[in-house]
């Protein structure tokens, strides 16, 4: 299986970090990649609006106190997945709003787990780096080292 990029998108729609892993995309130039990122940002706010509201379990016969509903159980999300017959680009939104992009071939699995590790070594090796500065774009050898060994133990 395949992974073709990864793009990391800032909370305020910025391509701080990309990467290809694999040639099977096409070629892009820096300018166009600063337009994907701000394009997918707005796509996804808009379709965060769009989500519809999941119903509010109503229990009005119990006496008992109700406890108050997690504002994380029913957030909407926005775009979360989009497939064609070429590739497969997942999104994974953090808490803070960054947003990672993982471009693939559309038979790869556990694509979910994939995202969360390469997040776990965002926040190893980016977050915890006492010279890196929010929102700023990613310049870190630790952390491409960490990308390269886990993606390429997957290919």
């Amino acid at each position: 299986m395949v992974v073709f990029a990864l793009f990391i998108i800032s909370k305020a729609g910025g391509l701080i970090y990309n990467r290809e892993f694999h040639s099977g995309l096409t070629k892009l130039t820096s300018n166009d990649y600063l337009m994907l990122a701000g394009s997918f940002h707005g796509m996804h706010a808009i379709t965060k609006q769009l989500c519809p509201v999941p119903p509010v379990p109503a229990n009005p016969a119990s006496t008992a106190p109700s406890l108050a509903p997690s504002p994380f159980a029913s957030r909407p999300s926005g775009l979360e997945l989009l497939e064609s017959t070429h590739f497969r680009m997942q999104c994974f939104q953090t808490l803070t709003g960054v947003k990672f992009l993982l471009f693939t071939e559309p038979q790869q699995p556990n694509i979910d787990s994939m995202i969360r590790r390469i997040y776990e070594l965002y926040s190893d090796f980016v977050m915890k780096n006492p010279f890196y500065t929010v929102e700023m774009p990613i310049r870190c050898e630790k952390f491409d080292r960490g990308l390269d060994g886990f993606v390429k133990v997957r290919s």
